[in-house]
């Protein structure tokens, strides 16, 4: 009739997984033995612990290693002098056996809903239209006593399909930065931000003309004379133009202690585009 919010306390196993302790404290009603209502209130401490293993797909999963029930006090509504030591020895014995099974299933339904957040990990992810990301995990989970490490491998899969090479990262825990607490942290390489990048590569095209520069100088012809003469003398003036921006080669992701860069590499080739005739190229830069 009564079950109060638990008291959940938890701890990270070295090597193993997760230890938890839960005080529960609930008051169970029914008929007396000696005629009407009989409650019972009780408070027993459930302590669990849990392997943090990973599964035939290679998915991290909590399975439980052990759950026990300690009773901590038993009260009911009868009194004193109904309830025989006998009586007593036997309610506590019967609570001892029926708990277990009334209490421990809900350590494998806290399980339960961890894992299914582990499944989501290994899931494809799109990057847009360009291909897809995965991770799975390389080495099996490690547990210590502030943290769990998941080593994760990435795949990319360009948008035909194709996996993207890439270089593996083996980084010791002495190069990372420090955990903070109560936070998870999630460290990317280099090499692995510059893949992701050369798979979206082709997403850093586009045309650039005057409605997409609102607020700038119109984008004519007569502009990029003023900026470089020769221009004056081989265009019409004040003929619209477009600039048109494609990658070059792969981007380049460089990290330091103090900085880190991105370099993305194109051509920028600038057409006049004249309302009579076709599109003519001026001139290309390297940026």
């Amino acid at each position: 009739t009564d079950v109060r919010p638990p008291v959940i306390s938890l701890v990270l196993l070295p090597g193993s997984g997760l230890f938890m302790a839960v005080l529960v404290q609930m008051t169970i009603a029914g008929k007396s033995f000696i005629g009407g209502n009989m409650e019972i209130a009780l408070a027993a401490n459930l302590t669990a612990s849990s392997r943090l293993g990973q599964d035939a797909t290679g998915i991290p999963r909590f399975s439980t290693k052990s759950c026990h029930i300690a009773l901590v006090s038993v009260k009911t509504n009868l009194p004193s002098s109904v309830l025989p030591k006998v009586m007593s020895k036997f309610l506590d014995s019967t609570l001892q056996k029926v708990l277990p099974g009334l209490l421990c299933p809900a350590v494998d339904a806290v399980l339960n809903v961890v894992n299914a957040k582990f499944t989501t990990m290994t899931s494809e992810i799109p990057l847009g239209t360009a291909g897809t990301l995965q991770y799975v995990l390389l080495n099996p989970p490690m547990t210590n006593e502030t943290f769990i490490e998941l080593d994760l491998k990435t795949i990319l899969h360009q948008e035909e399909g194709k996996e993207v090479d890439l270089p593996t990262d083996q980084l010791s825990l002495s190069s990372l930065p420090p955990k903070r607490d109560a936070a998870t942290q999630l460290i990317l390489s280099a090499n692995f931000l510059s893949a992701e990048l050369s798979v979206m590569q082709a997403s850093f095209n586009l045309n650039i003309s005057n409605n997409m520069v609102l607020g700038l100088p119109p984008l004519v012809t007569t502009m990029l004379g003023a900026l470089i003469p020769e221009i004056s003398r081989v265009a019409p003036p004040s003929q619209p133009v477009v600039i048109e921006m494609r990658e070059a080669k792969a981007p380049v992701v460089t990290i330091t202690p103090d900085k880190s860069f991105v370099q993305l590499f194109s051509t920028a080739e600038f057409w006049t585009s004249p309302s009579d005739s076709a599109p003519e190229s001026l001139f290309i830069l390297d940026v």
